[in-house]
């Protein structure tokens, strides 16, 4: 069993694109616990995944735009490559909109 904390932008559909993540491959969310913060929200879901799923659950957090952080309960990274790039954030592309 692996503990994920992801941290997000609470925007409408971030959390269920979150969970349907885990849901999508099959797998048990025997526990889940949303979280508010001040300027993020967080999630913290506990799955019973192999290294190959962690590595693309890790990949389908993070291309989700809202999601600021993914980490494992045990305080350290899971992710065994490079991050994939960090998404463009709403403000340039509104800023390159108005230009």
């Amino acid at each position: 069993m692996n503990a994920f904390t992801i941290r997000y932008r609470n925007t409408q559909g971030t959390l269920m694109r979150i969970l349907n993540a885990a849901s999508r491959r099959g797998l048990d969310l025997p526990y889940v616990k949303a979280e508010q913060g001040e300027r993020d929200h967080q999630v913290t879901v506990i799955l019973d995944v192999n290294a190959k799923q962690v590595g693309q659950l890790y990949r389908e957090w993070y291309s989700i735009i809202d999601v600021v952080h993914v980490g494992t309960g045990m305080g350290q990274s899971a992710w065994v490559g490079p991050h994939p790039p960090a998404g463009v954030s709403v403000e340039t592309q509104r800023a390159a909109a108005r230009a």
